[in-house]
């Protein structure tokens, strides 16, 4: 089943482009939460109608990712945090805590964007790929450290 996308999908592609999906796939999650329509002639002579508008945010949407990629290249974040025996941490150091630290460096990410493979449990310091735009990423770098306690 062919659709144009009005929304970008991550695991399809952009705003704007015509894909090919399951008819399931379409019928039960693209078209009602509105994220794509059918691609037929009436929907296609709109979207040639609007293909400027829709390629202007795109390139937006490209350069604030940029700039943010930018902004976060090789940041070191350092979380300090209580450690057992042999170096372990108590708990461990998840996206959340990460993108808290973020936070406090005036740079807004959702913890979904941060790709952790799972959270961090020894100390150390980490490479931590960071979600920043359609199919852009860029790595910052996590310090864990013991926390000191008097």
């Amino acid at each position: 089943m062919e659709l144009i996308l009005k929304k970008t999908v991550e695991t399809l592609g952009e705003e704007g482009d015509i894909v090919k999906v399951k008819p399931g796939y379409a019928r039960n999650y693209l078209i009602p939460k509105k994220m794509a329509v059918l691609a037929n002639k009436a929907n296609l002579s709109q979207l040639e109608q609007e293909k400027a508008s829709i390629e202007a945010r795109r390139e937006k949407q490209r350069q604030e990712a940029e700039s943010l990629s930018l902004k976060i290249a090789g940041a070191v974040i350092t979380i300090k945090h209580r450690v057992g025996e042999e170096d372990k941490l108590f708990g461990s150091v998840t996206a959340a805590d990460i993108s808290e630290k973020l936070a406090e460096m005036n740079i807004q990410i959702d913890k979904k964007n941060i790709l952790l493979s799972e959270p961090l449990k020894t100390l150390g310091e980490f490479n931590v790929p960071v979600k920043v735009g359609y199919q852009m990423t860029s790595d910052i770098t996590v310090q864990v450290a013991a926390l000191e306690t008097e």
